[in-house]
């Protein structure tokens, strides 16, 4: 049995979604480790999880468009699915990780004057 081509996009989907969500709680927990990597360092990691959600998005659609065009001939689109929801989910985490930032450097600044 052959698989069906374009499959690629949905997998890809999937494993940048799952990158996506993990990014910023891994750069979180890594900080536990290190004596120069603070906790405010994380936040370097908030757009790598935005680009891999967004790359996530992307590749679903994408997979989904490629579907579309087979008529449905090879059936099975959850990688693609879970991954533009992984995708979505990793975006917004990296979006209240931005905001936490900011809220944070707001209250510096605050404090400051």
């Amino acid at each position: 049995m052959t698989r069906p081509t374009g499959t690629g996009s949905a997998w890809g989907s999937l494993v940048a979604g799952l990158a996506s969500l993990t990014t910023l709680p891994v750069a979180i927990y890594l900080t536990r480790f290190s004596d120069s990597y603070d906790l405010l360092h994380a936040g370097f990691a908030i757009p790598v999880g935005a680009g891999l959600g967004l790359l996530s998005v992307i590749l679903a659609r994408r997979s989904r468009r490629q579907a579309a065009l087979r008529l449905g001939r090879g059936g099975r689109d959850w990688p693609a699915r879970l991954g533009y929801w992984l995708g979505l989910v990793g975006i917004g985490l990296a979006a209240a990780g931005l905001v936490a930032v900011a809220v944070y450097g707001l209250l510096e600044y605050a404090g400051t004057r």
